[in-house]
């Protein structure tokens, strides 16, 4: 850019300037009014708005890891067991699988969870433990793995 007076080249702050604010306003672009348009004003919405976004990855990760509990105890009660007790009972039988899988499962393979909840709870039962961290009874069926894996044994060979 050639400058033909000095008064032209000092109003002039340079390319740096004008891509600061593109990146602002690109960022501001889905805003309405002024705080679209003007600068001062656009930037504090966008710094707003980046300080949110920040804060929102981490909660929506919380989110996620509340709904899956709340999922797998949702379905533990369905089968008579407690949340804990499922955990312990999958970990004592070296069956490594997290909340989101086991929410996953309770969701959309209910049969399948059936079976790791029978698994668990038979666990227990051979480990001799005692559930004491919860003393509230579940309300639901009472599980028994024997009965859980003769009903698929009896459904295959109907067919």
């Amino acid at each position: 850019m050639v400058f033909l007076s000095i008064t032209n080249f000092v109003r002039c702050r340079g390319p740096d300037e004008f891509w600061r604010k593109r990146r602002i306003f690109r960022l501001a672009a889905h805003y309405i009014g002024r705080r679209r348009n003007c600068y001062s004003i656009a930037v504090r919405n966008v710094h707003r708005a980046l300080v949110y976004a920040t804060k929102a990855r981490k909660l929506k990760k919380e989110d996620m890891k509340d709904l899956w509990t709340t999922r797998i105890t949702a379905a533990c009660e369905q089968h008579n067991i407690t949340y804990f007790t499922l955990k312990e009972g999958l970990d004592r039988a070296n069956i490594m699988l997290d909340r989101k899988s086991l929410s996953d499962l309770a969701s959309w393979e209910p049969r399948t969870f059936e079976s790791l909840a029978a698994v668990a709870k038979q666990k227990m039962v051979a480990d001799q433990f005692i559930d004491t961290v919860d003393k509230n009874n579940p309300t639901g069926v009472n599980l028994n793995l024997r009965d859980v894996m003769l009903d698929v044994w009896l459904k295959e060979n109907k067919k």
